[in-house]
């Protein structure tokens, strides 16, 4: 979600809208690419990313922080020998993308994108030029559905499942309520992996700001969107009895392998953690 309000009609920045897609209602994933200074995004979802930051005055930051810790644990898990991902809620494709990332280190990894907005669609299907080497492909699909993108016959094209597969929920988790039970859909994408998989979240956190937190549920929740911030221990369960890998469930900016954490890790409010599957 940019850096720059436009405003203006309904259409795109560009005008060009996608069949199949309510243009008046806001999206996350075009709230998002707002924030991070996209032009997939609509007047409705430009009015709600600002009503975020008026609560949040810190959340086009704080998606750059979550976009930035996919980047870090794509490289980190590529370098680490994973050559298999499966992206579940990828948003609108904004480079480099998963297998950009990925391919650039290791040109034969291959990557499920899975997303059920029209726009993330059209835009993944113009952009997801994989390396010849590798393969990428998208489903439209919902993870509250595991069991329809486990049997989908391009993911079983495309990945193979008896090796290991690193699966990356970045920032989706939040849009399913409890009463969904995201935790039984992610248990059973878990165990269709095999060992030496990876699981990869980013969550929204309601313990760092509970009053900035609420603010934002109920702005979402008064456009019709689902919101639903977790605790640390809410999005600890996400992991089920996977191994956390060092530092382990922490702030987003705080998770940094590599290098070292900020001096305020607590600034951008999303919890975030890489676990393996023994």
């Amino acid at each position: 979600m940019g850096h720059g309000m436009t405003h203006g009609g309904a259409g795109r920045q560009d005008g060009q809208v996608p069949a199949g897609l309510d243009t008046s209602v806001p999206h996350s994933a075009r709230m998002y690419d707002w924030w991070i200074g996209g032009k997939d995004n609509f007047a409705a979802d430009r009015e709600m990313g600002a009503r975020f930051a008026q609560a949040i005055p810190k959340i086009p930051q704080m998606a750059q922080e979550n976009r930035a810790f996919m980047h870090r644990v794509v490289r980190h898990l590529t370098h680490a020998g994973v050559r298999q991902f499966l992206d579940i809620g990828t948003g609108i494709p904004t480079r480099p993308n998963v297998h950009e990332i990925a391919q650039d280190i290791a040109a034969d990894c291959r990557v499920v994108y899975v997303d059920n907005d029209p726009l993330v669609l059209v835009h993944a299907r113009a952009l997801m030029v994989s390396d010849p080497a590798g393969r990428t492909v998208y489903l439209d699909a919902d993870f509250t559905r595991p069991a329809e993108i486990l049997a989908h016959p391009a993911l079983r094209q495309v990945l193979d499942l008896t090796q290991p597969v690193a699966l990356l929920m970045i920032a989706v988790l939040m849009l399913a309520r409890d009463s969904d039970d995201p935790w039984t859909a992610v248990r059973t994408l878990l165990d269709a992996l095999p060992s030496g998989s990876y699981l990869a979240i980013t969550h929204p956190g309601q313990d760092f700001d509970p009053t900035a937190m609420d603010a934002i549920v109920q702005a979402a929740n008064g456009a019709g969107m689902t919101l639903v911030p977790r605790d640390h221990a809410d999005v600890r369960r996400f992991f089920a009895d996977w191994e956390l890998v060092d530092p382990g469930l922490v702030p987003v900016m705080a998770w940094q392998p590599d290098g070292d954490p900020p001096a305020d890790p607590n600034a951008a409010y999303y919890w975030a953690g890489l676990a393996r599957k023994r």
